[in-house]
């Protein structure tokens, strides 16, 4: 079947989808699937715009709502995961994963499903050291410091990630696993993004906690974005005995979508042909789900996971064959999810604005009768119950309060135990947060084009790529196919944690290089700038 992947959407639903129907026309190529790569920005209504950690100057509506509404349908099932740019408040509700709008799944924190036989998979957010190890504990109305910890990567969702047995076909990430520069054109992504290179040279650009997952899951694709910039590699993984087959993973990180900007990519992907065109759950992660539903944390006190290390009487939570023929037994074997698409909040309307609307906490009913059916925790049930607890009592804040200092956390470090948000390469495309807060993530978030570039995808088609079946990588010396096209401009530098323990990875066609000394500044003395063509609007 044909597969097609998207970057960073950052709202632009209808830009999307026309430049698929464009494709259909001009190639007679029509996807059966759409990925999405986080920066997605399900945004329904005033009150979303104030849940993304964006500067107000880039708080746009966009076109989702007309989706959420039910104006329009989305043409094609379309699977997205989070990235650091979302309503925040409105993925919440769906922690397990659920339906934004008829024909839009979301995989939730993290998530396994299937459709026609091929296993995806994805981990929503961006990895910050300082709250990895926390619970979800944020809710709206979020504050300085967690409308941005609420789109952090927790450790749990790793964990139960690295549960998987079975094969992974498709996986997701927003931000790049850490070192998967060092196994495609580096030559040329340096030429293009020459701000990355103190992260690359230092290997601190992109997630430990990803390139674990890579490693350990080894998928057949890996799709990420995040850093607006389109990238290929090909990593082949060790095996851990002589029996055990080779495995390699094709990865690709996308750029956003804009008009004039390869964002989209088409590839082939084998299929069941007998399955059907419904998405459904995936039998072993539900079964993984139930097994580690105990370790599920509300606070932002840190933990770490268990490990065999002599502290913890179990530690590895992978499923028997019995535990998922009893999760096929308890759905009759029918896997298929259902379409319960329930709209929770007021939507956008135009003609009406309500630039005052407040935020509220919502308990999805979706995620009811998910928990319900498997015997899970609803998470954001947890999380109210533990406000109405303190309530009164005022714990919540001041908790908060001396828990961050200055630097983004007075805890203990995590397993990945260097933070390097404050590298001070710069990046033109970069939005900076406000000043407030000590720990801002950096990111290009949505705005209009620019009358430079306007979005005219009848004259041009540029923003589509189809993928061979097999990715060519060149060496650093020579160049990349996949990569010779890309824009000077975009893109979004990616400050991320430098993990010393990480393993060595066996490099194909790269340069040895060496880790060098990194200064580090404070994100408040950088220049808070953006390009200029994403400056202006219309």
């Amino acid at each position: 079947m044909k597969v097609a992947v998207a970057g960073c959407c950052h709202g632009a639903l209808d830009k999307m989808y026309e430049t698929l129907e464009l494709l259909q026309r001009r190639h007679n190529v029509r996807p059966d699937l759409l990925l999405c790569c986080g920066d997605f920005q399900a945004v329904r209504n005033e009150a979303d715009l104030r849940c993304m950690a964006v500067p107000a100057k880039y708080r746009h509506m966009q076109t989702f709502y007309r989706y959420y509404s039910g104006e329009k349908k989305a043409p094609v099932l379309t699977v997205f995961i989070g990235g650091n740019h979302e309503a925040s408040n409105h993925l919440q509700e769906l922690p397990y994963g659920g339906w934004v709008a008829p024909n839009i799944y979301y995989l939730g924190y993290a998530g396994v499903v299937r459709f026609r036989g091929v296993r995806i998979g994805g981990i929503s957010g961006i990895f910050k050291s300082h709250d990895y190890r926390k619970g979800h504990f944020e809710c709206p109305p979020y504050n300085q410091q967690t409308i941005r910890s609420a789109y952090h990567v927790r450790s749990i969702e790793v964990f139960k990630l690295k549960q998987l047995k079975r094969p992974i076909d498709i996986f997701m990430s927003h931000d790049w696993p850490r070192s998967i520069y060092h196994y495609g054109n580096k030559k040329q992504l340096l030429k293009m993004k020459s701000f990355f290179r103190q992260e690359v040279e230092s290997n601190t650009l992109g997630s430990p906690a990803a390139s674990e997952l890579l490693q350990h899951l080894k998928p057949t694709y890996w799709f990420s974005a995040h850093l607006h910039v389109k990238f290929a590699a090909f990593m082949q993984h060790e095996t851990n005995s002589k029996e055990e087959l080779p495995k390699a993973t094709k990865f690709l990180a996308l750029d956003k979508c804009l008009p004039h900007r390869d964002f989209l990519q088409i590839i082939d992907v084998e299929h069941d042909p007998n399955a059907g065109d419904s998405l459904e759950y995936d039998a072993e992660w539900i079964a993984i789900l139930k097994a580690t539903n105990s370790l599920v944390n509300v606070t932002q006190n840190s933990w770490n996971m268990p490990e065999n290390n002599g502290l913890h009487a179990k530690w590895d939570y992978s499923v028997t064959e019995e535990a998922i023929k009893e999760v096929l037994e308890e759905l009759n074997h029918d896997l298929k999810i259902p379409c319960n698409f329930t709209l929770t909040a007021a939507c956008y309307d135009p003609s009406k604005p309500q630039n005052n609307m407040e935020p509220v906490h919502t308990i999805n009913p979706q995620t009811t009768e998910f928990c319900a059916q498997f015997g899970l925790t609803d998470i954001n049930d947890r999380i109210q119950q533990a406000k109405e607890e303190s309530s009164g009592r005022g714990e919540c804040e001041e908790e908060e309060e001396e828990e961050m200092d200055s630097t983004g956390s007075a805890e203990e470090p995590s397993e990945y135990n260097t933070d390097n948000s404050g590298l001070s390469s710069f990046n033109p495309d970069e939005i900076m947060l406000d000043e407030e807060g000590g720990d801002e993530d950096l990111s290009t978030c949505s705005v209009d084009p620019s009358p430079d570039h306007p979005p005219e995808f009848s004259t041009s088609f540029s923003d589509i790529r189809v993928m061979p079946d097999s990715i060519a990588v060149s060496s650093d010396d020579a160049t990349d196919s996949n990569n010779e096209e890309l824009e000077k401009s975009g893109g979004s530098r990616q400050g991320e944690e430098r993990s010393s323990t990480e393993r060595s990875l066996k490099r194909i066609g790269a340069d040895e290089n060496g880790n060098s000394g990194v200064k580090k500044i404070k994100r408040r003395n950088q220049a808070i700038y953006a390009a200029e063509d994403e400056d202006k609007t219309d």
